[in-house]
């Protein structure tokens, strides 16, 4: 038997019987790529062209595959009987190969060539809106009174407003709702940064945007939020408001400062528990000075680097 592995144009020139092995994952597809259902649809659509063209006796096989472990396909295709394998870009080409390689670059320079430079790129996001995209988790820390839900706030609403899905998990909505119940003691404070990972990780997962805002004083679980928003596949964004604690406790909107100085509050961060200052942040900002404004258009210029 023959091993064709993968999909594309290929015939088997009157050779015996030929098996089309499709390794297909759960996985969501990367943009502009032919996820596990489409490879399939390919394959059966390449059988019928095989037996049709070639008289070929094609079977097909979709193979469960993670691309981890020890296992090769050319190992599969010998538990099928299979003589050889030949995977099909070989059947190209160089002339059709580089071709191939072009795809992605051929509508946008068609784009490109057709409209000004800011059309086109409205028309390029257009085009790729409802592609998967590989999703963000921005996640602002900082003492209370820093400005990190501020700017978190507009900076999720600018994003809205330019069509890219955006949830915002903002640390005082969370602990109503999400976390209800939870006191202020390290464990609970841990719990409550890895409540709003966990689910800052699922949105990025479906290639949304989360933005969250906690003041999540500990590096480590500062540091589990970062492992939970790789492991969906998504990027994160540190972002430290780094304003000084004597700025925060003279803004003091809520009056928390006073009364933690005043021993009516436990356990507040800044004053009676520790802020440990992250040295892996992407993005520091201090907003003594810089206007939310500005401290958005930094945001959004380091988003900018990540998102197509």
């Amino acid at each position: 038997m023959t091993l064709v592995s993968g999909t594309g144009a290929a015939t088997n020139g009157g050779a015996g019987p030929v098996l089309l092995l499709v390794p297909v994952a759960r996985r969501a597809p990367a943009p502009g790529t032919v996820g596990a259902p489409g490879l399939v649809r390919s394959a059966l659509g390449l059988a019928d062209s095989l037996t049709g063209q070639a008289g070929a006796q094609v079977t097909t096989v979709a193979v469960p595959w993670s691309g981890l472990g020890g296992t090769t396909l050319e190992e599969v295709a010998a538990a099928y009987g299979a003589a050889r394998t030949e995977p099909l870009p070989a059947h190209r080409s160089p002339a059709t190969a580089e071709r191939v390689a072009a795809l992605p670059d051929v509508r946008d320079e068609a784009v490109r060539a057709l409209y000004p430079p800011a059309s086109a790129a409205e028309v390029s996001r257009a085009a790729t809106g409802g592609a998967r995209r590989r999703g963000v988790v921005v996640f602002f820390t900082g003492l209370s009174g820093s400005g990190k839900s501020t700017v978190a706030r507009a900076l999720a609403a600018e994003l809205e407003d330019d069509g890219l899905g955006t949830t915002l998990l903002d640390g005082d909505e969370v602990r109503h709702h999400l976390s209800k119940g939870l006191g202020f003691d390290r464990e609970s404070r841990e719990t409550n940064v890895e409540r709003i990972g966990y689910v800052a990780a699922l949105v990025a997962k479906h290639g949304g945007i989360a933005v969250a805002a906690p003041i999540a004083p500990f590096a480590a679980g500062r540091a589990r939020v970062r492992t939970l928003a790789e492991e969906a596949g998504a990027h994160f964004v540190l972002v430290h408001v780094s304003t000084p604690l004597a700025v925060c406790e003279a803004r003091d909107r809520k009056g928390f400062y006073a009364k933690a100085r005043a021993g009516e509050i436990a356990e507040f961060t800044g004053i009676s528990s520790p802020y440990e200052e992250p040295d892996d942040a992407e993005l520091v900002i201090d907003t003594t000075d810089v206007p939310v404004p500005e401290a958005v258009e930094t945001v959004r210029r380091h988003l900018a680097t990540l998102l197509p």
